[in-house]
């Protein structure tokens, strides 16, 4: 198979499709109000999405936005058979570390805009340049400006299988570090598993439920969605604490997931018609698992908010994204009782993250982790929320691994 090549790029989304959004806003059906005194307990509040899209329509600067994500270098590159869009962006300083920095749902490579200088030129933000980085921010396989996969099946692991190659094969970096949250923090597992004479380190800030049966499954077992890989009863007050967390928080969020994971193409429909409606999808999420306190422009500006919905409106790329989640479902990933991630780990655990991160559960897969730090701050987002904390973070995993690249 041919070496992969990777073409530079710049983000330039026609006029065509801009003025084709343009006109599916003006004409935006509403839905009748709530109940007196109703509001966000319901999903995203309609006040709220009337001024966003009041707001996208007469201030709203796409192309403004554009140029700010075109300030990082751009590429394009055919990886396993799949075109995949990311930014490849030089450390400034006598030997970076390449730094895969993976992100989630519903986040977009936006979400990097704040952290990647901090990475790639330490000194001008106060940092020293031995700790520079070279950052390569993809979108994720099926979401962004990244091509969908074609089969079915190509679940997280592939992804993490094709990121990989792009380091490896098309870019030249034998080894290699990575940063993953949401999805990205779950990509590290298979990462770590079967790649670790790549991988320098791995820092994540989520690391998800979906690693393997904390129990040996029965066939006559009954669990609640979400909850198949739980022990049905935790044999210690902190993995109690975890499971009784994440359980509350399927019954009350978790019904985005059950559908993207069983019927993601009915729900796609609307998506790639409606953009107020594919917003309105997307906020409640940066909304409540952000550390928002309840407003959402605490943590994101419009113009964050906009720009964010814009790379799943783009080429409707929300109908693809969500098929992560179906895949994962219906073609797993585990670790097997008794196997170990054995590459130098560290957690960075931000306090509002819907999906706690107990250390008794890291060393049930990692076997070296170097640091596990608790965060004062921030919640799901953390590249986004707290750059300066998740970047230090990083220099400070990295420093000592740097000799062994």
């Amino acid at each position: 198979m041919a070496k992969p090549t990777a073409t530079k790029t710049k983000i330039a989304i026609t006029d065509e499709v801009l003025d084709d959004l343009h006109s599916r806003l003006v004409r935006t059906r509403w839905p009748r109000p709530l109940p007196k005194g109703g509001s966000w307990e319901y999903g995203t509040e309609l006040g709220y999405m009337q001024d966003l899209v009041q707001y996208w329509l007469h201030q709203y600067d796409w192309r403004e936005q554009e140029q700010q994500l075109n300030q990082f270098d751009q590429f394009r590159a055919e990886v396993d058979g799949i075109e995949a869009h990311f930014i490849h962006q030089q450390g400034k300083g006598p030997d970076p570390i390449p730094l895969l920095l993976l992100h989630g749902y519903p986040w977009s490579i936006m979400m990097f805009k704040q952290i990647i200088p901090l990475l790639t030129d330490p000194v001008a933000h106060g940092g020293n340049a031995e700790d520079s980085f070279t950052v390569v921010a993809p979108c994720l396989i099926g979401f962004g400006l990244s091509a969908a996969a074609q089969e079915q099946g190509f679940q997280f692991e592939r992804q993490a299988d094709l990121f990989r190659n792009l380091m490896v094969d098309c870019l030249d970096y034998p080894r290699f570090g990575v940063q993953g949250g949401d999805w990205g923090g779950i990509m590290c597992s298979p990462l770590g598993y079967k790649y670790p004479e790549n991988l320098i380190g791995i820092n994540q800030n989520y690391m998800g439920v979906m690693i393997r049966h904390e129990s040996d499954p029965q066939p006559d077992e009954i669990r609640g969605h979400g909850m198949e890989t739980a022990p049905l009863r935790p044999a210690d007050p902190e993995s109690l604490r975890f499971w009784k967390t994440f359980e509350r928080w399927c019954d009350d969020e978790g019904g985005y997931r059950h559908i993207q994971m069983t019927r993601p193409q009915s729900l796609a429909y609307g998506m790639s018609d409606s953009p107020a409606g594919l917003a309105a999808w997307i906020v409640e999420k940066m909304r409540s698992w952000s550390a928002s306190d309840g407003d959402v422009e605490n943590v994101f500006s419009k113009d964050d908010i906009i720009t964010n919905v814009m790379l799943y409106w783009i080429d409707s790329a929300f109908s693809s994204a969500i098929r992560i989640y179906y895949e994962g479902k219906h073609n797993p990933w585990k670790l097997r009782p008794g196997d170990y991630i054995s590459v130098p780990s560290s957690f960075a655990v931000f306090p509002e993250e819907h999906t706690p991160i107990l250390r008794s559960r890291a060393e049930a897969y990692y076997n070296d982790i170097r640091r596990f730090t608790e965060m004062p701050r921030g919640g799901h987002f953390a590249a986004w929320e707290e750059p300066e904390l998740l970047a230090n973070e990083l220099r400070e995993f990295f420093r000592p691994l740097r000799t062994a690249q």
